[in-house]
């Protein structure tokens, strides 16, 4: 079973979460950050969904635009990358 945790398109921000580079917006830059404030970082934005994964959840390999990819441990994310 997967731990997704879908933010959704209808989060009020637009994009695909590619962006200038700035932390937050390329997919990385969340390692460190509590799950709460990463999740805000990410509909602020513009991430289309957010997939949260804690040690030992299964997850599917397909790429998907626009998907931040959490990789958590204890409320903290460890790592952080788009698809």
């Amino acid at each position: 079973m997967s731990g997704s945790d879908a933010v959704g398109a209808g989060s009020g921000a637009a994009g695909s979460g590619s962006g200038s580079g700035a932390a937050g917006q390329d997919g990385e830059g969340y390692a460190g950050l509590r799950i709460e404030r990463a999740r805000e970082l990410a509909r602020r934005h513009g991430w289309a969904s957010v997939r949260v994964l804690e040690p030992g959840d299964l997850m599917t390999m397909e790429y998907r635009q626009g998907r931040l990819n959490l990789a958590v441990r204890n409320g903290v994310v460890e790592r952080s990358w788009e698809g």
